[in-house]
């Protein structure tokens, strides 16, 4: 599982020009499906997204979480985040989870973000086109990989 999280003042997603999602201060998380992603994957990520410390504190410091803070999430499937780019130029796709395991998995992982929480979590759709619009805070963007903790 991958992940690439930003701490945003204001996000939103349009799905086939429908607005599907839209948040204040919070988080916008791009989350990629890996072929591999276990149940074990999906509760470490959740960890480290609700408890990373990015948001600053009364001293300017950034101590404090988007649970801290009572702030937001957008969360948007994004597949492409497990390209590989080592050969060629066209990138390849074949570690991302197909739908049929990764709709699943994205649907266990809002259910898990929501009984972690975050009763209101907004969404773009599964597999749509999407637009999405940020003002990111910082900036400050993160990439975690499940499969590389570090």
């Amino acid at each position: 599982m991958k992940v690439v999280i930003q701490r945003v003042s204001e996000a939103s997603v349009i799905a086939d020009g429908v607005l599907t999602g839209a948040i204040e201060k919070g988080l916008l998380v791009l989350l990629g499906i890996h072929a591999e992603d276990s149940e074990k994957d999906m509760d470490w990520m959740i960890h480290k997204i609700t408890q990373m410390r990015i948001f600053s504190d009364d001293n300017d410091k950034m101590n404090l979480s988007v649970k801290d803070i009572e702030g937001n999430i957008l969360l948007i499937s994004q597949f492409t985040l497990l390209a590989s780019t080592k050969k060629g130029n066209r990138p390849s796709y074949l570690q991302a989870a197909p739908p049929s395991i990764a709709i699943p998995i994205y649907e266990r992982f809002i259910e898990k973000l929501k009984a972690s929480g975050f009763e209101n979590i907004q969404t773009g759709i599964f597999g749509a086109d999407m637009k999405i619009q940020l003002v990111n805070d910082g900036p400050v963007t993160i990439v975690i990989d499940s499969q590389c903790p570090e």
